[in-house]
């Protein structure tokens, strides 16, 4: 049995998210039929990030097994014959038994556009969240970078669905990078931000939030006093989907595993 892993690119607006739902279309779905089309198999696409419905990808990264004998490049030459033009498969390369796209992830960059322009282009339409009033942009970085670092982000997160799943999960989240970017060229503003793990609509609300500040209803100062509230009525509204892509993730070096490895060996026998 072979693994395969994947890199994707995709314009959530025609689909209802990632994950397969029954009678609609989804990317989760769309891939696997397609795979199990190719290698006449029964295939699952297990998905590193399941982006919700309206949400899009530059680099969302997912794996299957097979047991055919076709290569990684012409999976992806079949794969991009196959699927519709709003999916396609950046890059296609076969991996170690162990490897899994969503649990060993360390870290995931995702970028929120806001179109600052006053008349939207149509070519931007479920591309970004248009917004043209006034923005108080110095606040807005300001409070961007209040979010670096370890922190509950109870405030932050939306339920989950269940009670039960809700009151045992940790909101604990480890932020390595957030901040706002300015594209003059695009008349857009861009939230950065980069971690180890997020919330389901964490980063929504976050950029909800930051909007608030932008509009002067809240201080950067007040986002400390957010993660301790714990309270997600407290956060500012979820920011629409479209305006979110998943940019990228990161893995483990497997050739650093392998030097590991040899080294381990290197001292057992000596």
């Amino acid at each position: 049995m072979r693994s395969l892993k994947l890199t994707i690119a995709y314009d959530g607006a025609p689909f209802h998210g990632w994950q397969i739902q029954p009678g609609v279309p989804t990317i989760q779905g769309t891939l696997s039929d397609i795979a199990s089309q190719i290698t006449q198999e029964k295939i699952f696409i297990h998905g590193a990030s399941r982006t919700d419905a309206g949400v899009h990808a530059l680099g969302q990264v997912a794996h299957f097994k097979t047991r055919s004998s076709i290569g990684a490049s012409e999976f992806q030459r079949a794969f991009n014959a196959l699927l519709p033009p709003s999916i396609r498969i950046v890059a296609a390369e076969e991996v170690g038994p162990d490897f899994h796209a969503r649990w060993q992830a360390q870290a995931k960059t995702y970028r929120y556009r806001i179109y600052r322009g006053e008349v939207l282009p149509p070519f931007e339409y479920q591309r970004v969240l248009h917004y043209s009033g006034p923005l108080d942009e110095t606040a807005m970085c300001a409070a961007a970078r209040e979010f670096e670092g370890e922190h509950d982000f109870e405030t932050f997160a939306a339920s989950s669905g269940s009670e039960e799943d809700d009151r045992d999960r940790t909101t604990l989240r480890v932020i390595y990078r957030s901040e706002i970017i300015r594209d003059n060229d695009r008349k857009e503003i861009d939230y950065i931000v980069r971690g180890q793990s997020f919330l389901r609509y964490m980063v929504r609300k976050v950029v909800g939030t930051l909007l608030e500040v932008g509009k002067g209803r809240r201080a950067p100062g007040d986002i400390r006093e957010l993660f301790e509230a714990r309270d997600r009525s407290r956060s500012g509204a979820t920011a629409p989907p479209e305006g979110l892509y998943l940019v990228s993730l990161e893995y483990p070096d497997p050739t650093d595993s392998l030097a590991t490895a040899v080294r381990r060996r290197l001292r057992s026998s000596a």
